[in-house]
C-alpha cells in the first residue's frame, strides 16, 4: 500500500493521462480507464482486430469489460495530489507537428512512426516498442511526413518497392497487379542506386558555388572600385572648384586694388586742380573788387593805368575746365 502510495502514476491510464476512472484490466495486464479503452477500440472496429494500446496483444474478439474494483478501492484510498491531468508542454501538438495515432482523449506530439504497424506514437504509446519483445522486429523511423503518405492507396499497405518502369513507389501487391512485368527494385536498393548519383550533382553543386563565389568576389571588387573612382572624381571636383574660387578671389582683389589705386590718382590730380580753381577764383574777387574801386575814381588817366595794368589772362581757367569735362 505504501508503495503504491509514493507512485501514484501507476494507478493513471496510459491513454488519458488522469487518474484511472472505473479501471478495467486486459488479458494482457495493462489497465485503463473504461471509457478510453473503448473510445480506443471503437477506432479499431473497422480494421475488426483489437490491441492493447501499450503491448498491442491482439484479441480476435473485443473483450468485455468489467470494472477492477481492487484498482478502483485503491484508486479512492490514495491521498496526496492527483497526477497531472496535462502532459508536458514539449508533447503538445504544435503547428506542424504529427499526432499520435493512439492518443484518443488527448491527442500528443507523435515522435516515431512504425512501419509495421503503419502508425505513429508519442514518447508514453511508443514505449512498448522498446520493451516489448512482440515488437523487436518493428522499424521505428523518425517523424518525416504522415503515415499516409508511406501507404498504398489501392491496397492499404506498406509502400516499399521501387517501379523504375513508372517512376513511383509501389507497395508488394501492386507489383503482382497493375505493375506486373514493370522494372521493380525494393526503396532501399533504388535509394542507394540514387544516391550514388549524390556524388555527381555534388560536385556540380560545388562547383557552381565555387564559380558563383568568384563571381561575387569580382563583383563586389567592382563595386569597390567603382566606389573608390567615384570618390576620388569628387575629390578631384572639389579641388577644381577650389582652385576656381581662389583665382576668382585673387582676381577680385587685384581689380579691388588697381580701381583703388586708379581712384587715388584721380582724385589726386582732381583735388590739386581744385586747390587751383580756389586760388584762381580768390584772385578773380580780388580782381573784382579792384574794378569796382576802380570804377568809382575820377581820375582818368589813374583808371587808364590801372586797368592797363589789372589785364587777366582767363586761358588757364578754360584748360582746367575741359580736363573736368572730360573725366
Amino acid at each position: 500500500m505504501e508503495e503504491c502510495c509514493s507512485e501514484p502514476d501507476s494507478l493513471s491510464c496510459s491513454i488519458c493521462f488522469d487518474r484511472l476512472k472505473i479501471p478495467v484490466t486486459l488479458h494482457c495486464g495493462h489497465s485503463y480507464c473504461m471509457d478510453c479503452v473503448n473510445g480506443y477500440w471503437d477506432q479499431e472496429n473497422h480494421r475488426g482486430v483489437y490491441s492493447c494500446p501499450q503491448c498491442r496483444r491482439t484479441f480476435r474478439r473485443r473483450p468485455v469489460l468489467n470494472k477492477n474494483t481492487v484498482l478502483a478501492d485503491l484508486a479512492e484510498k490514495v491521498s496526496g495530489p492527483e497526477p497531472p491531468t496535462r502532459p508536458a508542454v514539449k508533447d503538445e501538438v504544435g503547428p506542424g507537428d504529427m499526432e499520435c495515432d493512439f492518443c484518443t482523449v488527448r491527442k500528443l506530439k507523435a515522435v516515431k512512426s512504425c512501419l509495421v504497424c503503419l502508425a505513429s506514437y508519442c514518447a508514453t504509446h511508443l514505449e512498448p516498442h522498446y520493451v516489448s519483445e512482440a515488437f523487436k522486429r518493428h522499424t521505428l523511423v523518425e517523424i518525416t511526413s504522415s503515415m499516409q503518405e508511406k501507404i498504398c492507396s489501392k491496397h492499404d499497405k506498406l509502400l516499399e518497392v521501387y517501379c523504375r518502369s513508372d517512376g513511383q513507389c509501389i507497395c508488394l501487391l501492386c507489383v503482382m497487379d497493375e505493375h506486373k512485368g514493370h522494372d521493380t527494385v525494393s526503396a532501399a536498393a533504388e535509394r542507394k542506386d540514387k544516391q550514388k548519383e549524390f556524388g555527381k550533382k555534388k560536385l556540380t553543386y560545388l562547383k557552381g558555388i565555387q564559380k558563383k563565389e568568384k563571381q561575387l568576389q569580382q563583383l563586389k571588387q567592382k563595386i569597390k572600385a567603382l566606389q573608390c573612382s567615384g570618390d576620388a572624381a569628387v575629390d578631384q571636383n572639389e579641388k577644381a572648384y577650389a582652385e576656381m574660387v581662389r583665382m576668382a578671389d585673387e582676381r577680385r582683389c587685384a581689380t579691388k586694388d588697381l580701381i583703388r589705386v586708379q581712384q587715388k590718382a584721380v582724385v589726386s590730380r582732381a583735388e590739386a586742380l581744385v586747390d587751383r580753381l580756389e586760388k584762381d577764383i580768390s584772385e578773380l574777387r580780388k580782381g573784382q573788387d579792384d574794378l569796382k574801386q576802380l570804377s568809382l575814381t575820377e581820375d582818368h588817366i589813374h583808371f587808364l593805368q590801372v586797368h592797363r595794368q589789372s589785364n587777366i589772362d582767363y586761358s588757364g581757367l578754360q584748360l582746367i575746365l575741359c580736363y573736368f569735362s572730360l573725366l
